[in-house]
């Protein structure tokens, strides 16, 4: 890898790196969506991996903030992670993350974060997927049976070029109420969220965008959908995004989306595990979970700064035994000592109470992963009893982490 350097890529290399990237992923894009990712990258860090002039590595990063337990951080979202088919086994993709990393701290972000095209990978390079998602089915061909009372507020369709400036401020209120989710600017809101023509499906309708609560009132919550005619079945409803104040306000969205004439299924992708859907839905055949996944992979790249800038549930005094053959600066036996109140994190020579991997400490860190289920999996080691259940206390999160902002 002695041939290889790595640094920026200019605006002017952004198209050359758009080619590696759509060679390494087998697509072959229409203009209007090469053109959309050329003006997202224009706003990343990109870095390039150079041999003897040619671009044989990608890798760029969106720099967006992250909600974590108590605040947020600054995260940079790695996305086009790209390498030559020439160049593989060579220590490029190494080379690229490891120049990432060592931007991130010196930018002063103690996270970084992903969604793996290959779960295998990311791995090895300190990741863990830190929120998981649902897909969900809901046969729309009777009425959507429910255990509670819908809110009866009145529900509004808007148009969606007026959508940021009436979501964007509900959304940023209920974003600190879960950790993983992604803070929006506009041009996100308009160039992902409600783009007229979906960049997967271009038989789907443009954004459709209905809202809970009077046009005098506060927003309660909304919904995001598109819609398709299929010839042989009832049409589809495929729900983007749902939020709601209240599990009354939900029930009230969901009924709505199951009432849409001349449709007869709701495909909705990428909800939260713990969706009160699923419990007060009556009729679990109706409502179905048919899938979940791995969503966003945290990469703590500074262990000190993330867990002391997240808030603590309990209190717990313990000793972590931190494994990270990438950062060796995270390595080592450090004393946590956090509660409701604040944490300290120091090195020390005290015996270890847990060994854990930094990756596995990641999938932790937003409240998403049991320490306990860490160890009884074989991936910790608890070596004083009772420290992962305190661990597990002071981690605990009111609601599980969620991202749906895929990127």
């Amino acid at each position: 890898m002695e041939s290889v350097q790595f640094c920026d890529i200019p605006e002017s290399g952004i198209d050359r790196a758009l080619s590696l990237a759509y060679l390494v992923f087998h697509e072959t894009p229409e203009e209007e969506k090469r053109k959309h990712h050329h003006d997202l990258l224009r706003d990343c860090t990109r870095i390039g991996a150079y041999e003897n002039g040619e671009l044989v590595g990608f890798v760029a990063a969106f720099p967006f903030t992250v909600s974590v337990p108590g605040g947020e951080l600054p995260c940079p979202c790695l996305t086009f992670v790209s390498v030559a088919p020439t160049h593989r086994r060579r220590g490029v993709l190494s080379g690229m993350i490891a120049e990432l990393f060592a931007r991130a701290a010196a930018d002063g972000s103690p996270i970084a974060a992903l969604w793996a095209s290959e779960d295998a990978i990311y791995g090895r390079f300190g990741f863990g997927p830190a929120t998981y998602g649902h897909t969900v089915e809901i046969d729309s061909r009777r009425p959507l049976a429910l255990r509670i009372t819908p809110d009866d507020r009145p529900l509004r369709l808007i148009d969606p070029t007026d959508a940021p400036a009436l979501l964007a401020e509900y959304y940023d209120r209920t974003r600190t109420e879960r950790a993983g989710r992604i803070a929006r600017g506009e041009a996100w809101w308009r160039e992902e969220w409600l783009v007229t023509e979906d960049q997967e499906d271009d038989e789907l309708s443009p954004p459709r965008v209905v809202v809970l609560g009077a046009p005098e009132g506060p927003v309660a919550g909304y919904a995001i959908y598109r819609t398709k005619t299929r010839d042989d079945a009832p049409g589809l409803v495929r729900l983007d995004e749902l939020e709601a104040d209240t599990p009354a306000a939900e029930a009230a969205l969901w009924r709505y989306l199951a009432s849409i004439d001349l449709t007869g299924l709701i495909r909705a992708w990428g909800r939260p595990v713990d969706d009160p859907l699923h419990l007060f839905a009556a009729d679990r055949d109706q409502v179905r979970v048919t899938g979940e996944f791995p969503a966003l992979w945290l990469r703590l790249i500074d262990v000190r700064a993330a867990l002391t800038a997240r808030s603590w549930a309990a209190p717990v005094d313990t000793v972590l035994d931190v494994r990270d053959d990438r950062l060796p600066a995270n390595a080592g036996r450090h004393r946590l000592t956090a509660s409701p109140d604040g944490c300290t994190y120091e090195s020390t020579e005290r015996p270890a109470d847990l060994t854990v991997e930094a990756r596995d400490l990641a999938a932790a860190y937003l409240g998403g992963t049991r320490i306990d289920a860490l160890v009884r999996a074989g991936l910790a080691t608890e070596l004083t009893p009772g420290t992962a259940a305190a661990l597990d206390a002071a981690l605990h999160t009111a609601r599980l982490p969620h991202t749906v902002d895929e990127f």
